[in-house]
């Protein structure tokens, strides 16, 4: 724990210590996200296939955007999207922590993408778990996730690591799914 910020999704005058980069698993170890990421970054979040939920695949310049979000939450909050490697090394994808607001409430969401050819060997699991325990660890209350309703494996994950489906929102002409859970 390295830093002291505000809020936890419930009530915001409590405050929340910020982890440091989650403890590495058996198989996975997270970092995170700089400049030099670009390219893994880009391939993943330009990915038809790992993007199929959102509006369309992002380019360059907004994986590039997604990087620096997470640099600068990482100094905001404390804490972000890490990158998350085997312990070889070799990128997964990414997955952690960030500030979503929902209903007008602000709430501590773990999120997570998997590179398309090592998705089904329970990476998103493992790693969403680590930030689950990260979120506990740090004090925050309540986590969610947010999740497209036809991402089903999404949803297996929120539910492997303890989120229970919660309500249903309008999101651009649609809906989307909120997963969560207490963590106190």
């Amino acid at each position: 724990m390295t830093t002291w910020r505000h809020g936890t999704g419930r009530r915001p005058d409590r405050c929340i210590a910020c982890p440091d980069d989650p403890p590495p698993t058996p198989r996975l170890r997270f970092r995170e996200m700089t400049a030099d990421d670009l390219d893994h970054m880009a391939a993943l979040l330009g990915d038809p296939e790992v993007m199929r939920y959102y509006p369309a695949p992002k380019t360059r310049a907004q994986a590039q955007a997604w990087i620096d979000w997470s640099v600068r939450s990482y100094a905001e909050h404390g804490f972000g999207l890490w990158i998350v490697e085997t312990h070889d090394g070799d990128f997964v994808g990414d997955c952690g922590l960030t500030w979503q607001s929902v209903g007008g409430e602000r709430h501590v969401e773990v999120g997570y993408h998997v590179r398309a050819g090592l998705q089904g060997r329970g990476y998103a699991t493992e790693a969403a778990t680590a930030c689950r325990d990260a979120a506990r660890a740090a004090g925050a209350e309540h986590l969610i996730a947010i999740i497209h309703p036809r991402n089903v494996p999404s949803q297996r994950v929120a539910r492997k690591i303890g989120l229970r489906l919660e309500r249903s929102v309008p999101h651009d002409g649609g809906e989307i799914l909120v997963y969560g859970t207490d963590l106190t």
